[in-house]
């Protein structure tokens, strides 16, 4: 049995300790969002947060989540709130937008570390994650709309205002 917090919420799930986050998360726990590219944490489809921090669900073994707190991308907001994904649209980022999910949330790791980067920090940051459509610029425009938009004291690994709810 293994333990953990899904999106601020408990979850237990009985499945082999071995099992890869990714597919527990889709296949039995329904968050679909969440895409699979290479299973070799190459290319940052599979990006979700682990305690905050943003990590290849193709390859981390549920064992290594128990009594942790996951979050993806159906965790930042139920209706596209989240101010990445604002920018998201703002810029038009997604063409075919399968990479879409892990490049946001990769972004909000990026803006939580660095909440006014600027472009060799967001190349640096974001170089893990692949897009086989080319939208490298609008990500970036994105990034730094949104790194605007923060300055009105979003926490990005909880999806709420401080001090309010989102």
């Amino acid at each position: 049995m293994i333990r953990f917090n899904l999106n601020s919420k408990p979850v237990e799930i009985d499945v082999d300790p071995n099992m890869p986050l990714l597919w527990a998360l889709r296949d039995i726990l329904g968050m679909t969002g969440t895409k699979f590219g290479c299973g070799m944490a190459q290319c940052g489809a599979c990006t979700v947060h682990l305690d905050g921090q943003p990590i290849r669900s193709c390859v981390m073994p549920l064992s290594a989540i128990a009594d942790k707190e996951v979050s993806t991308i159906e965790g930042l907001s139920a209706s596209a709130e989240h101010p990445v994904q604002q920018a998201w649209l703002e810029h038009n980022v997604p063409q075919c937008g399968y990479c879409q999910s892990g490049q946001i949330m990769s972004a909000v790791a990026l803006l939580n570390e660095h909440p006014d980067p600027d472009d060799e920090t967001i190349d640096s940051y974001m170089q893990g994650n692949i897009c086989r459509c080319g939208t490298y610029p609008r990500i970036k425009a994105a990034i730094k709309t949104a790194a605007k938009n923060k300055q009105s004291a979003f926490d990005y690994s909880l999806g709420k205002e401080v001090g309010g709810q989102a």
